[in-house]
């Protein structure tokens, strides 16, 4: 497996990870054989958040990562955009440590909200890492200019995580979110790396071509286009094993530059 750095903290994330919406519509004990698989094959990421079936989410990744080393693991949840007030903020955290059993590694803000006060959020997410009920803050779905205000209210360490809709359909970040955080070191988190599947079902004709020269399948393709780009993680859903054991092969090949160009549409 390839791995990013968190910049200023040493720690190291898997560059494919496992996701977890609407996992819980899947059978429970496929899903939890699905994340278990994932961590096997490297994939020790796990992206959840309170949001995803309400707490669901959180129980079935709780139960899939019992026979674990925690401390292989990073565990990340996400605040709801209506329980982004401090006192709300507090008790969305620890009831999602409830859920899980266990600590979370980066915790996000999942959307922002204009109606409550940024400041109050950054506030009491970082009393959370000094409580260690977190280790790390991000954020979800955040502009350039809204992350830029959310590092500079944190009164220690900086943020780690912008997560975004980024597919070889979706190609928004390129335009400034994308060249900010490679610049500035902030893991750029890629949700619905395959378009919710519609880039697996329905590969484009340029896809389709590398997939065929490459000998790969057209999502391993569109994952591996994703994670090839410096601090870029991809975080496809795992709620089959079988799809978690094809996207695990994303990792460890280079698409060539000629057919690079072909997916970039240069």
């Amino acid at each position: 497996m390839e791995y990013e750095e968190l910049d200023r903290t040493g720690r190291k994330i898997p560059k494919l990870g496992l996701g977890t919406y609407q996992i819980d519509l899947a059978p429970r004990d496929e899903a939890i054989l699905s994340l278990r698989r994932g961590i096997e094959l490297g994939m020790t990421l796990i992206d959840t958040a309170e949001m995803y079936g309400w707490g669901k989410a959180e129980e079935i990744v709780g139960e899939a990562i019992k026979p674990f080393e925690r401390e292989k693991l990073t565990i990340m949840s996400k605040v709801w955009g209506t329980n982004l007030a401090y006192n709300s903020v507090k008790r969305s955290a620890n009831a999602s440590v409830r859920r899980l059993g266990t600590y979370i590694d980066i915790y996000l803000i999942h959307w922002p909200n204009p109606a409550i006060p940024l400041s109050e959020t950054i506030r009491a997410m970082e009393e959370l890492v000094s409580e260690g009920l977190i280790s790390y803050i991000g954020v979800s779905n955040f502009p350039v200019d809204l992350l830029k205000e959310a590092r500079e209210l944190m009164s220690r360490g900086d943020i780690v995580v912008n997560q975004v809709e980024y597919n070889l359909r979706v190609r928004d970040p390129e335009a400034s979110l994308l060249p900010y955080c490679q610049k500035e070191k902030i893991v750029l988190m890629a949700y619905s790396p395959l378009d919710r599947g519609r880039l697996a079902r329905n590969p484009s004709r340029e896809l389709k071509i590398v997939a065929d020269k490459l000998g790969k399948t057209p999502a391993q393709v569109a994952l591996n286009w994703l994670i090839s780009k410096p601090m870029v993680v991809a975080i496809p859903k795992a709620a089959r094993v079988g799809h978690v054991e094809e996207i695990a092969h994303s990792a460890g090949w280079r698409i060539p530059e000629d057919l690079m160009r072909l997916l970039d549409g240069r």
